[in-house]
């Protein structure tokens, strides 16, 4: 189901690319031809109803052979579009950069996931690029993902800059509790980390704690009787290389930027 505001976006991505019209298909003749569009390398498929929706807008016939969240291998086809040569044509980069981008995106989501135990969450961030936190957002989610605060307006998050500006993390928290039930802080120590769940913050986030701080962190807590109250979210230089080892702090979220902000698409192509 694509929404209203994510069609508006499709609609001005396909614009983008078209400019004052695609002058090289214009010169082809008017023909009906079948197309499909083949992975070239082990993914998991994401954005392919965005895809669809990109060669509906130009009066195209779409075919889905793999849904969001399928695993293809080489020379697995993911759709067959059928419509004006021209026109087909005119959509192909719109659609396959998406495309490539948002199964790029969830394939890397899913070998993270696969390191860290069920009970921790992987979370995605808001290092996305403009225009796209939509779609980046989804495709973390189809990975297995979550997406987490889409905007600046659906949760309170502390971080250090606010606290910088402000007069102290208390004060801004004492803020925050009298406008929000549940709001996040970003801290760096573990003394802060105990003064915020002391404070009932919903979300401490452990901003480049080490794995040995984290646990450290979580055996104060577990002391005060605080550990329970709140969920932690380990954050900051998280990769495929060490994520194992945060998913065995106890953590219940980890949050990776770099799935969104520094994304390898995968190789896709459109064939007549």
């Amino acid at each position: 189901m694509i929404s209203f505001n994510s069609k508006k976006q499709l609609i001005a991505f396909l614009a983008e690319d078209i400019g004052k019209g695609d002058i090289t298909s214009v010169l082809l003749p008017r023909k009906k031809i079948t197309a499909k569009i083949i992975s070239r390398e082990k993914a998991i498929v994401a954005g392919v109803n965005h895809a669809r929706e990109i060669f509906k807008l130009k009066g195209c016939r779409v075919t889905i052979l793999k849904k969001d969240g399928s695993r293809v291998n080489p020379n697995d086809a993911i759709l067959k579009i059928t419509g004006d040569a021209g026109k087909i044509l005119t959509c192909e980069r719109t659609a396959l950069n998406l495309l490539t981008r948002m199964s790029g995106i969830a394939t890397q989501t899913s070998e993270l996931v696969k390191k860290i135990s069920n009970k921790t969450k992987l979370y995605a961030t808001r290092k996305t690029a403009p225009g796209l936190r939509y779609f980046d957002k989804e495709a973390v989610e189809i990975g297995g993902g979550v997406r987490h605060r889409l905007r600046l307006d659906e949760m309170v998050m502390i971080k250090d800059n606010h606290i910088a500006v402000s007069d102290s993390l208390l004060s801004l928290i004492k803020s925050a509790k009298k406008k929000h039930k549940k709001f996040e802080v970003e801290v760096e120590n573990t003394a802060d980390a105990v003064l915020a769940a002391r404070e009932g913050a919903t979300i401490i986030m452990l901003d480049n704690f080490s794995p040995e701080q984290i646990k450290k962190t979580i055996q104060v807590l577990k002391e005060e009787k605080l550990r329970d109250k709140v969920l932690l979210e380990a954050s900051g230089g998280i990769n495929a290389k060490n994520i194992a080892k945060y998913g065995k702090t106890g953590v219940d979220i980890i949050s990776v930027g770099s799935i969104t902000n520094s994304v390898k698409g995968i190789d896709m192509s459109l064939e007549v």
